[in-house]
């Protein structure tokens, strides 16, 4: 089953000093080696934007380019928004991007990987499902 990846995973995973330290990371790099790990365009976009260096941010495109944009869909974005509705209804605040993910998810029957705690809320009033990494402990 593939594997919807939060911002956050492919993140926390390009910074050095945490490749080899965080259960997510090290979660993330086996569903790459299984070819199971799935971008979507919004997700690429927040990565690459902020990326103060020009030799950075094409180092960053590039590697990213490696994994193709699963497709979103005009039902995607509705359900998105839908999804916003009732998390505010519940009290419960989030991006348009995490509700883009939830809905995905939700659609798709793909679990989301993600170290954002905003999710556990999600999942109070959403129906999706979150992956846990395979092997929580920290080197």
């Amino acid at each position: 089953m593939n594997i919807l990846v939060d911002t956050c995973v492919w993140s926390l995973a390009f910074r050095r000093q945490a490749i080899a330290t965080h259960a997510a990371v090290r979660e993330l790099g086996e569903l790459i080696a299984e070819g199971r790990a799935q971008m979507i365009g919004p997700v690429r976009q927040e990565l690459l934007s902020g990326v103060p260096k020009t030799g950075q941010f094409h180092l960053l495109r590039d590697r990213l380019r490696a994994f193709p944009d699963l497709g979103i869909e005009t039902e995607d974005h509705e359900l998105a928004a839908e999804y916003f509705t009732k998390s505010r209804a519940a009290g419960i605040q989030g991006s348009n991007t995490d509700f883009l993910i939830c809905a995905l998810s939700s659609r798709r029957s793909l679990p989301i990987l993600t170290t954002d705690r905003d999710f556990e809320n999600f999942a109070r009033v959403l129906p999706f499902i979150l992956h846990r990494p395979r092997t929580t402990e920290e080197s």
